[in-house]
Order: C-alpha cells, then sequence, then structure tokens
C-alpha cells in the first residue's frame, strides 16, 4: 500500500494540483494566478503611469516654450485635457459596460460627422485639409469603436450586427467623399479581421509603429524635399502645392530654433504661405511639423512619446489581443491622418482618440473575458 509521501502532486487533477513548499503542500493553481494577477497590475501600473508623466510632460513644455518664445499654449493644453479625460472615461465606462460604452461612442461619433454643417462642404476640397481631416479621424474611430464593441459581445447576432455598423460607417466615409476616411476605414476593418488570427500582439503593434514612423518620416522627406524628382511630383498631386509650401515654413521655423521653437500657435503670423492664403488657419497641416515649428524638437519627441505610450498600453492590456490589435489599427490610422493633415487640432477627435484607447484598456468588471483570453505577448 503506497505511504502518502509517494502520492504524486498532481494527483488532484489540474484544480488540486499542488507543489511541496517547505513543510507542506501548497495549492499551486491558487498561487500562481494570484502572482499572475499581481504582476498585471503591476504592469498597468507603469502603464498607467507612463502616460501621465508623458501627458503631464507635454503640457508642462508647452508652458515652458510660451513662457520663453511667447505664445498661445491653450491649443496644446485643451489637447492634454482631451486625451485624459477621453481615456479616464474610456477606462470607467469600459470597466463597466465593455460593449455597450464602445458602441455608443461609434454611434455618436457618427451622429457628430453627420450632422456638423461642413460633413458635405468641408469634403471637397482635397482631403485631409482642414475639416476634412477632422471628419476622416472621426469615422476612423468610429468604426474602430464599433469592431471593439463586436470582438468584445458574446452572441454571435450582437457581433455580426457591431460589424455591420463598422461596415456602414465606412460606406458612410465613402458617401461624404472623404476618401481618405474611407480608406482608413476599410484598413481598420481589415486589421480587425486578421487579428484574430494573430497570437502575439507585441510584433502587430510593432509594425503599426514602424508604419506611422515611416509615414512620418516620408512627409519630412517631402518638406526638405530630398525625395526623387518623380515620386516628389506624384505626391504634390495629392497633397497640393499650398500645403507642401506650408511644412517648408514649417521646416524654416524649426531650424531657426530647433530647441524651443517659435512658441505654441504662433505658426500662423510667422508663415508667409499662411498670410497669403484666402482661408489662413494659422496650421501647417502636419502634427510633426507643427510641433517642430512652434515647440522645437523636443515638442516632437513629446508627440511621439504620447503615441508610443498608447502603443505600450494596449500591448499591457487586459483585453484580448483582437481589441488591442483593432484599437492600435484605428489610432495608428489617425495618426497618419494627422501627419499630413491637422485632425489633432480638434478636440472631438483628441477626446475620441481618448475614449478609444481607455475602452481597449479597461478591466471588464462584469465580462467573461478574462485576462487568459488576452493573448501572448
Amino acid at each position: 500500500m503506497p505511504r502518502a509521501s509517494d502520492v504524486r502532486p498532481d494527483a488532484a487533477g489540474p484544480a488540486g494540483a499542488r507543489h511541496r513548499s517547505g513543510g507542506g503542500w501548497v495549492g499551486s493553481t491558487g498561487t500562481e494566478a494570484a502572482a499572475g494577477t499581481t504582476a498585471a497590475d503591476d504592469r498597468r501600473n507603469v502603464s498607467d503611469a507612463t502616460g501621465i508623466a508623458v501627458l503631464a510632460a507635454c503640457a508642462t513644455w508647452s508652458l515652458v516654450t510660451a513662457a520663453a518664445r511667447g505664445g498661445r499654449p491653450e491649443g496644446v493644453l485643451l489637447a492634454v485635457l482631451a486625451v485624459s479625460a477621453g481615456y479616464a472615461s474610456g477606462r470607467i465606462c469600459g470597466a463597466l459596460l465593455p460593449v455597450a460604452t464602445p458602441c455608443a461612442g461609434a454611434l455618436a461619433g457618427l451622429g457628430l460627422v453627420l450632422a456638423a454643417p461642413h460633413g458635405t462642404a468641408g469634403l471637397q476640397g482635397s482631403s485631409p485639409l482642414g475639416p476634412a481631416g477632422a471628419t476622416a479621424a472621426l469615422l476612423t474611430l468610429c468604426a474602430g469603436a464599433a469592431c471593439c464593441a463586436a470582438w468584445a459581445a458574446r452572441p454571435s447576432a450582437s457581433r455580426l450586427a457591431l460589424r455591420l455598423l463598422a461596415a456602414a460607417i465606412t460606406v458612410t466615409a465613402a458617401a461624404l467623399g472623404s476618401l481618405t476616411g474611407f480608406a482608413a476605414c476599410a484598413g481598420v476593418l481589415l486589421c480587425s479581421s486578421a487579428a484574430d488570427r494573430m497570437r502575439r500582439r507585441g510584433p502587430g503593434l510593432a509594425c503599426l509603429a514602424l508604419g506611422t514612423a515611416l509615414v512620418s518620416a516620408t512627409a519630412w522627406a517631402i518638406a526638405e524635399n530630398v525625395l526623387p524628382a518623380g515620386l516628389t511630383t506624384a505626391l504634390e498631386g495629392q497633397l497640393t502645392e499650398r500645403r507642401i509650401l506650408l511644412w517648408r515654413d514649417a521646416l524654416r521655423l524649426a531650424r531657426q530654433d530647433p530647441v524651443l521653437g517659435a512658441g505654441p500657435g504662433r505658426f500662423g503670423e510667422l508663415s508667409p504661405t499662411a498670410a497669403q492664403s484666402l482661408l489662413p488657419d494659422g496650421k501647417p497641416h502636419s502634427a510633426p511639423l507643427q510641433q517642430a515649428a512652434e515647440q522645437g524638437l523636443l515638442g516632437v519627441a513629446l508627440l511621439a512619446a504620447v503615441f508610443c505610450w498608447v502603443l505600450y498600453a494596449l500591448w499591457r492590456s487586459p483585453r484580448a489581443t483582437p481589441i488591442a490589435l483593432t484599437a492600435g489599427a484605428s489610432l495608428t490610422a489617425l495618426a497618419a491622418i494627422a501627419t499630413v493633415g491637422d485632425a489633432l487640432s480638434f478636440t472631438t477627435v483628441t477626446a475620441g482618440a481618448g475614449l478609444l484607447a481607455g475602452i481597449a484598456t479597461a478591466r471588464p468588471l462584469l465580462s467573461g473575458e478574462a485576462e487568459g483570453e488576452r493573448g501572448a505577448d
């Protein structure tokens, strides 16, 4: 007859697995699960602390450059406040209502686009200039929110309805004449469909970061006029000559003071191209180039740090991998639109971006979606 000490530690099965610890047996399942939960919470705390530090640095640097060079930092401060408020709201509402919150956000954003006075007239020009860029960005965020809601939904009928909503948003972008919005929404839909096949979210998020870097580098190269003549001519036809002249004015201001820049909100009064425009808006229509012109290279680094923090938060999110990758694809499309337009100058866009990021990083309280569905890193 076997002795008690000869019994295998895993004889009780997976639910009752034990291991020898000191002078007794300890349940490994509960201990390891608790340790895993603690480690995940620690990583999320690091992510949240990093986000607070980066956003605080953005606000502080705008005040520093405004004090040193003059200018109006209110626009940057409002953008930081909108992102922070949207992110906090997304974390709270996404934890309580993981399906209803992104669905409501998608419908609200779509309603804002359809109700806006410039909803049709603003799209007549070459997008993504002006309101057309904001429309494309908002529709992209709506499509991403609808896809996230579809992945969070359990019943197949609800999932199908939410995916149809995302498709309807994409069709709406085409109907409004926003080719940029249509392409971005379609890209989000394709990435969301492919996200279910990815076991690791890290490589997917790294590819999104690389894509954003390539778009930003291309815009910078166009402004520097270092691309081949044929490629520059082809891109000028899509971007318009006026926008490229605005970018070159932004680079000229950045070279004059690469540390502090010209001061937040001062591009319009210092750019010859902006002054000659029939409808001046004081924007260079490129978020990184505007940061370089008005807040120097450190402003560009802080803008990049905000985007990297969002991707890091999605990497450490307890949500399922398809939700994290879908939100990442939507925010990457927004970053691409903001690189060649002024989408981030609109509070609805910055608040919507924060809301989507918060939803995709929230831990649902009443959902069966657990950290085990998160996917491997």
